[in-house]
């Protein structure tokens, strides 16, 4: 798995707390519920992962990605608020316990020990959820997630990037008024992200301007 570098953590810091800002200057002293928010993602993910036992499903791989990208803006956020936005200490905290997640760790929950490698994804995901119910921020049983998804640290900030294109793009169109239009063409925004990223080249520093310019020229509003 590739190693997360600081002047990735840096960035991806700078840009979730332009996107926070965005949203509502005062979100450090507003101290919006985070955690909460990971807790609905990870549930969406077990939804495009497929857990229904009586119906056939098939898991939806590139969808699933992007929710555990969403998860990650929101744990980004939580960490950001826990230090203030104070974007040195922050990225200090992150860089740690990105170093602390190993593999093979154990998680404590619930008076219970987790072993993460003897567990399945749906499952570390409820882990997840349980954890950020409880206001914890884990990115040990995160990193985890991630490996099962197909993600490492690099294919994470591209597609983190990615995303960030995209919420400015809900922003900058009505997405906080509620005149936003989420579906495309019968289909999620996100769904249209994916295709967009597929097509283009994330090494071009251009990358993130194209993907504004795909976005508007699919969207129907």
């Amino acid at each position: 798995m590739t190693i997360l570098i600081e002047t990735q953590a840096r960035l991806m810091l700078n840009l979730q707390s332009r996107m926070n800002t965005k949203v509502d200057p005062l979100w450090v002293s507003k101290r919006f519920p985070y955690l909460r928010a990971v807790v609905i993602e990870a549930a969406e993910a077990i939804e495009h992962h497929g857990w229904k036992w009586w119906k056939k499903q098939e898991c939806d791989m590139a969808q699933l990605q992007m929710e555990i990208i969403d998860i990650w803006h929101f744990l980004l956020s939580e960490i950001l608020l826990e230090h203030e936005d104070d974007h040195d200490r922050a990225s200090a905290w992150l860089m740690q316990a990105v170093a602390d997640a190993r593999p093979g760790s154990e998680v404590g929950f619930d008076d219970r020990r987790y072993e993460l490698d003897g567990m399945s994804l749906v499952s570390k995901l409820e882990l997840l959820i349980g954890l950020s119910a409880a206001r914890r921020i884990d990115l040990a049983t995160f990193r985890a997630i991630m490996l099962d998804c197909g993600l490492g640290w690099d294919a994470l900030f591209r597609q983190y990037v990615s995303k960030n294109v995209l919420n400015f793009f809900r922003q900058d169109h009505g997405y906080k008024e509620g005149t936003y239009q989420k579906m495309w063409s019968g289909r999620e925004d996100n769904e249209h992200l994916v295709e967009l990223m597929q097509a283009l080249d994330a090494e071009d520093p251009e990358y993130p301007e194209r993907l504004y310019q795909g976005l508007a020229s699919r969207y129907p509003g």
